[in-house]
């Protein structure tokens, strides 16, 4: 059911959107929205009543009488302008205020995620709906024409003008992750839940950790972005598969800037858009790719069965970007001026070791012998807040998942699904940076560790449904992924290296050496002697990131020059690009490029 709705948005909907949000200017879209949701207010009322909301009931009166009359029967709204609470309410949420706890997880067609409380109460909430009892009228026979007249059409037709603003959002979440079912599923877990979050920050925060939880806040600021882009593919030699990325032209010949994202993110992850839309309009070209930890890099470019070597990453990373260099020039002649590679977080530790190795370029399986300098040069490198050392880095990932070890065992479980469930309230609300958000400092470690713990998972999953190292002891199904997911959460980043990336290796040309020599690859210092010699490095990083120790600042500080590397104070990590002072600092590391024209119509 979920491939299904993911068909029908991102083949039906997605595509008639477009001409319908054409023909359809968006204040007539609000305005349709609007009066549809005018139209439920008896359903809101009762189930106010019901949940012994009197508030919400009277706020939603007021709302309904004022969009009704001033509103011109809803099309404005009214209520919102002149700042009376929304309070809204369903049948699902009130037979979950009289006990309903639900016990199984639902896909339902276009409307989506659900269980069988709120599947019921769904239809509860169609009941209320005074359009069904419209039926249009035939006055000379004297009696209605059908009971499912027209007019109950008009919900549909309500649903789809909603859809046809939010559709794009759904099909780049589809997209993006590798199942974002799993993630839907967990998600509305504590989206619907009726239990009410304690916001009581209890302890002292961290403020680098909720810095980070800022990076939520980077994000492309015009809808339509995404959309704008086109996307294609590259044969990569070594694979024979084909790599997909995504890329925004200039009309005309402009400096291209690749973007490598973050650990297992993907090419359509709203960061990595944030900065293609940051890039594209100061008047760069702009191609995404996703992380060589992310599924759809591994199982089409990596020569490797799982990401865990630099040398191979790396050189994966460089290769692809060859090819779809070979592939755009190919395409759009005389486009392509400089080029540029910024990469933040992993991927710009990734962006980092191809300037260090760049002049060499050793061939490996990915190219015939000799063909070594045909990979892609770049003019400039641009990394933002790159770890130095991965072996620390991901201590301090294995770390703050453990952070809730530090809650007493008796409340442990509590505090847990009270940290998921402001996470769920907050989702629903509209935040700005700089908002001071409700988590201690074990919860937003807690927070972050889970995140990144769920990206392990992804590429765990993904290496081992492609070469299966017999180290899972749940049997890998594409279908019933649950048990294997649950054992692979287990998993940490260490485990991941111990279990699973050192007796690969041992197997594939690093024998007993193989701990040894990941751990060196895995460190920025060891090409010291390439990043020094390279003039066209920009480094931004963070002094409060969690991933870089007082060492790595120091190396940092001592290899490259003042020109080259840029420090800020505080922002965690990537918790300060939505900051303009920042913006422009990434924009400033690639001058020089001659970027064409900015504001030029895509």
């Amino acid at each position: 059911m979920w491939a299904f709705n993911v068909g029908l948005m991102t083949d039906v909907i997605k595509p008639t959107s477009k001409v319908y949000r054409f023909v359809v200017v968006k204040p007539i879209r609000t305005g349709i929205g609007n009066f549809g949701r005018n139209l439920t207010y008896p359903g809101r009322l009762i189930n106010n009543l019901l949940q012994e909301k009197w508030r919400g009931a009277r706020d939603e009166t007021y709302r309904f009488v004022c969009n009704t009359t001033v509103g011109i029967i809803g099309f404005w709204d009214m209520g919102t302008k002149w700042k009376i609470p929304k309070s809204d309410a369903d049948f699902g949420q009130t037979f979950g205020k009289w006990g309903w706890k639900p016990q199984c997880f639902i896909m339902l067609p276009v409307f989506g995620p659900s269980n069988e409380r709120d599947t019921l109460g769904l239809a509860a909430d169609a009941a209320a709906n005074p359009l069904l009892y419209i039926a249009p009228y035939d006055f000379v026979a004297n009696n209605p024409l059908t009971w499912l007249g027209p007019y109950t059409y008009f919900t549909y037709a309500v649903m789809y003008n909603d859809l046809s603003d939010s559709v794009g959002e759904y099909v780049r979440f589809s997209q993006a992750e590798m199942d974002p079912y799993s993630e839907v599923q967990y998600a509305w877990t504590f989206a619907r839940a009726n239990r009410v979050a304690d916001f009581q920050a209890k302890g002292k925060p961290d403020e680098a950790t909720l810095e980070t939880i800022e990076s939520v806040f980077f994000t492309y600021q015009d809808a339509d972005f995404p959309g704008h882009g086109k996307t294609k593919s590259a044969l990569i030699p070594a694979t024979g598969r084909k790599l997909k990325f995504t890329f925004w032209l200039q009309p005309g010949k402009a400096p291209l800037v690749y973007i490598v994202p973050g650990l297992g993110s993907h090419r359509l992850a709203e960061n990595s858009l944030a900065l293609a839309e940051l890039i594209y309009n100061n008047g760069f070209s702009v191609v995404n790719v996703s992380s060589p930890f992310n599924s759809e890099f591994m199982e089409n470019a990596s020569t490797a069965a799982l990401p865990a070597y630099l040398p191979a990453d790396g050189h994966d990373l460089h290769v692809a970007l060859t090819e779809i260099d070979r592939r755009l020039n190919g395409l759009y002649p005389g486009r392509l001026g400089d080029r540029a590679l910024m990469g933040y977080s992993m991927g710009a530790f990734d962006s980092l070791y191809i300037a260090a190795t760049e002049p060499t370029n050793q061939p490996t399986d990915a190219l015939k012998p000799g063909e070594g300098d045909s990979l892609i040069k770049f003019d400039r490198v641009v990394a933002i807040n790159s770890p130095v050392r991965l072996e620390y880095g991901i201590s301090k990932l294995d770390e703050f998942y453990r952070a809730p070890l530090e809650w007493p065992e008796t409340n442990r479980a509590d505090y847990i699904e009270n940290t998921f469930l402001k996470v769920a309230v907050l989702s629903k609300l509209t935040l700005t940076p700089r908002v001071s958000l409700p988590f201690n400092s074990t919860e937003s470690k807690f927070l972050i560790g889970m995140t990144f713990r769920f990206m392990l998972r992804d590429i765990i999953y993904s290496s081992q449904r492609r070469n299966n190292q017999g180290v899972l002891q749940h049997p890998i199904h594409n279908f019933r992924r649950e048990p294997v997911y649950q054992e692979i959460l287990n998993y940490s980043y260490d485990d991941y290296f111990e279990k699973l990336a050192i007796p690969y290796y041992e197997s594939h040309g690093l024998g007993t050496n193989a701990p040894a020599t990941l751990q060196k690859s895995g460190d920025l210092r060891t090409y010291d002697a390439g990043l020094r010699v390279n003039p066209d490095i920009r480094i931004i990083v963070n002094e409060n990131d969690f991933l870089l120790a007082d060492e790595d600042l120091t190396w940092l500080r001592t290899t490259f020059a003042a020109d080259q590397l840029t420090v800020f104070n505080r922002g965690g990590h990537l918790g300060n690009l939505v900051n303009p002072t920042v913006q422009k600092t990434i924009l400033g590391a690639l001058a020089g490029l001659k970027p064409a024209p900015t504001k030029l119509s895509r």
